[in-house]
């Protein structure tokens, strides 16, 4: 089991920036992949990111790419997402992913453990 703890949500203008942390926990020895995902009201789960457990690749989703990165911290544990540029249509839950299985890692089928969520709320 791994227990994924997601923090650093809030509110902020169009423009600002905001920095989401999730901290990995338990059988962390077994994850290949850490993504992060979004979800507005009425929308589908939505790809963000990702990063192999190496942090050698990373991808990121058309709509984030150029704004967003991600980063890890071994030590830690912990993976980052840097949002840059924020937009009103950023606004979202963001979730974070954890991938032991060999699925997609540009879906939400492909990701094993999930944390609880954040709100990202970002105003005009």
């Amino acid at each position: 089991q791994v227990q994924l703890a997601e923090s650093g949500g809030g509110s902020v203008q169009a423009g600002g920036s905001l920095r989401l942390s999730c901290a990995a926990s338990g059988s962390i020895f077994s994850i290949n992949a850490m993504g992060w995902f979004r979800q507005a009201p009425g929308k589908e789960r939505e790809f963000v990111g990702t990063t192999n457990w190496s942090g050698f690749n990373t991808y990121y989703g058309d709509s984030v790419k150029g704004r967003f990165t991600m980063s890890r911290d071994n030590a830690k544990n912990t993976v980052y997402l840097h949002m840059n540029r924020l937009k009103p249509e950023d606004t979202a839950v963001y979730y974070c992913a954890a991938r032991m299985s060999s699925g997609s890692i540009l879906t939400p089928i492909g990701y094993d453990f999930w944390g609880q969520g954040t709100q990202v709320t970002v105003s005009s």
